[in-house]
């Protein structure tokens, strides 16, 4: 299966490195698609090209582009895939009416394949593709990462946890490591030992079936110093925090 990114930003880049093949993308003029395509082999075209050579189309472009991009390929792309944010099936169904639809929100780690990338079923069961075209296109994503199927009415929600994520797990390193830095800890000694730790805790968490009560408990001593951080961050308001985070995302319309 050949897949063609319109738009070469952020996405179309994770998406392309942690696949590791030869490309072929298109960009709005920025230079973006070359330089991928210098990177890892393959070919920058126009957005015409790409749905014409490609066996499906990821759309990869900002939302706002969703129409006038269509008029450019809809009818040449021979099945479409969506990473754009807060668009919504029928929103793509109106652009690519009779072209077969898939709509995926994977999140930036797909790069080092350690991703996560939401399928989005459509609520409307005719909107979707035959089953053949989308276990090879879920195939193709799983390369990258786990791949979670998630209801339509719930997708923004879902991008909010998962492609927001990474952002607020750096954010959360980045802390620890300025109170470390504050009491004498090297920056990268500090570094090394906060982003370690969040890759094997994640790691913990699986293994624990995802309980997250279960791993506090283990780390956890009554009146121990665990404690006491975990006191301090709950009077700091850490909860409240990411659902003012989360609040804040769905009422300006997504991600």
């Amino acid at each position: 299966m050949r897949v063609g990114l319109i738009g070469s930003g952020n996405m179309a880049r994770a998406l392309a490195r942690g696949w590791g093949e030869p490309v072929l993308c298109s960009d709005g003029g920025s230079g973006r698609a070359a330089a991928l395509a210098a990177e890892l082999g393959g070919r920058a075209a126009d957005n015409l090209e790409v749905a014409q050579e490609a066996d499906v189309v990821v759309l990869c472009h900002k939302p706002a582009q969703l129409e006038p991009v269509a008029r450019e390929i809809s009818g040449h792309a021979r099945a479409v895939v969506s990473v754009l944010g807060s668009t919504s099936h029928a929103q793509l169904a109106a652009c690519y009416p009779r072209t077969p639809l898939l709509r995926l929100i994977p999140n930036t780690p797909v790069q080092v394949r350690r991703g996560v990338t939401c399928h989005v079923l459509a609520q409307d069961v005719a909107l979707r593709p035959d089953p053949e075209l989308q276990a090879r296109v879920l195939e193709r994503f799983a390369l990258l990462g786990a791949v979670i199927d998630v209801p339509e009415a719930l997708a923004e929600v879902a991008m909010a946890v998962s492609s927001l994520g990474p952002a607020y797990q750096a954010l959360l390193v980045e802390a620890q490591v300025d109170a470390a830095i504050r009491h004498g800890l090297g920056a990268t000694l500090a570094s090394r030992l906060a982003v370690q730790t969040m890759e094997g805790t994640a790691a913990l968490l699986s293994e624990l079936g995802h309980d997250t009560l279960a791993l506090r408990r283990e780390v956890t001593s009554p009146g121990g110093s665990t404690a006491r951080g975990l006191d301090a961050l709950e009077r700091g308001g850490v909860r409240a925090a990411f659902q003012a985070a989360m609040d804040r995302v769905l009422r300006v319309g997504g991600c």
